[in-house]
């Protein structure tokens, strides 16, 4: 992942989705770029085109944060993208992005025991731990029947973005597919830009772009977007059809993992199935919440078709 790249990829991607009606620029009639002009953004940002045109081209290294917060502005971006951009030009600078602290030299993919009570005591909702590359770390005992279809049979850590794009099973795990894969690939893009010298990460990108085209493109338009809270729905192979509410929550004594948990609305069809899916479940009570550093279906599978 090359910095000076993603910042020009980035910049040039969201330009062209700014209209000039949007911007309130009065455009000509024969326009031959997509989106804003580069003078157009200059101008709205209140900085010469010259600078703006080394800034695109990827020299991010030293701006000021009042003219990336001006470069923000003109170019409409949301919050997410925003804290991109500060850290691709953090990451151009070498300074730590967005506070995030040196990971300690743990053993990886084993969350601490306390971690791991805290999953077992959520007992109605599916809940589980990830990290920034999508590793699927550990789980409550309702989560472990849940992600069945992730967790598999192979001899890797499970990893969602695997699953997601070279799984067949994920198409039909997940009926909205198409909007799981750009919510997938736009998470792993904000990930990158706050630690771009994360080689596990960069390694998944690598291994996804060489075999699945989807994820090849998607990772090209240099969408970015937090998770935080929503819905979504999933096909179980035991189970059937469920809508759950999701929330996500930072794990500060962890960084870069994340705990998810999926609750469905009370009362509902997907309620009552989650509960079945609960009964389904043969682990033993004692274990409660388990580290996923065994089998993986996911990891064996093959080229996306």
């Amino acid at each position: 992942m090359d910095n000076r790249s993603d910042v020009r990829e980035f910049l040039m991607t969201r330009r062209a989705k700014v209209t000039p009606e949007v911007a309130g620029v009065v455009g000509g009639v024969h326009r031959r770029v997509p989106g804003l002009r580069r003078s157009e953004v200059a101008a709205l940002a209140g900085v010469s085109v010259e600078y703006y045109a080394k800034l695109e081209r990827g020299a991010i290294g030293g701006a000021s944060a009042s003219v990336l917060d001006a470069i923000a502005g003109a170019l409409r971006l949301d919050d997410t993208e925003r804290a991109h951009l500060f850290d691709l030009a953090r990451a151009a600078d070498g300074v730590p992005s967005s506070g995030r602290a040196r990971r300690r030299a743990a053993r990886p993919g084993v969350p601490r025991p306390s971690l791991q009570w805290a999953l077992a005591a959520i007992t109605d909702g599916v809940a589980f731990v990830r990290d920034q590359r999508q590793d699927l770390l550990a789980t409550n005992a309702l989560g472990r029947a849940f992600y069945s279809p992730v967790i598999g049979a192979g001899g890797r850590t499970p990893n969602l973005a695997r699953f997601q794009f070279l799984d067949p099973a994920a198409r039909e795990f997940y009926p909205d597919w198409e909007r799981f894969a750009e919510m997938c690939v736009a998470i792993m893009r904000a990930e990158a830009g706050r630690d771009p010298h994360d080689k596990g990460l960069h390694d998944l990108v690598g291994e996804l772009s060489t075999r699945s085209e989807t994820f090849r493109r998607l990772w090209g338009a240099h969408d970015v977007r937090s998770h935080g809270s929503g819905t979504k729905r999933f096909h179980h192979p035991v189970v059937g059809e469920l809508t759950l509410a999701y929330e996500e929550l930072a794990i500060t004594a962890e960084p870069g993992q994340v705990l998810m948990v999926y609750t469905a609305e009370p009362a509902s069809p997907s309620a009552e199935r989650l509960r079945l899916l609960a009964s389904w479940t043969a682990e033993p009570a004692v274990s409660g919440s388990r580290t996923l550093d065994g089998p993986s279906h996911a990891g064996s599978a093959g080229q996306e078709r």
